[in-house]
């Protein structure tokens, strides 16, 4: 059985920095491709980043060159370091995993999801 728990979500103040991580087990995260979304208030689930098996990524413009996202094999984590938060990333973040080594960019194609956990930005 597939489990992906996040944890690193707080409150911070704007232009700050903040590092999500999800933990993975039951695959090897070393070929199944990964991606984080979130949900801000009132608003619908966005992509945030991606990640495949062989370690290609993507991002959103709106975190493009302030998040990065990453993982350890050997940890079995994915990670996305957030810089430069604006309170237009107060969000609940998500990681997600899907039965396939390439990402892709919309939700439903991910099969597995974590529990979520919430950034907050104060201005």
């Amino acid at each position: 059985q597939v489990q992906l728990v996040e944890s690193g979500g707080g409150l911070v103040q704007a232009v700050g920095s903040l590092i999500l991580s999800c933990a993975a087990s039951g695959r090897s995260l070393s070929y199944y491709a990964m991606g984080w979304f979130r949900q801000g208030p009132g608003k619908e689930r966005e992509l945030v980043a991606t990640i495949s098996g062989t370690g290609h990524t993507y991002y959103a413009d709106s975190v493009e060159g302030r998040f990065t996202i990453s993982k350890d094999n050997v940890q079995n984590t994915v990670y996305l370091q957030m810089n430069s938060l604006e309170s237009e990333d107060t969000a609940v973040y998500y990681c997600a995993s899907r039965n396939a080594p390439y990402d892709s960019h919309r939700s439903t194609d991910y099969d597995y999801w974590g529990q979520g956990t919430q950034v907050t930005v104060s201005s």
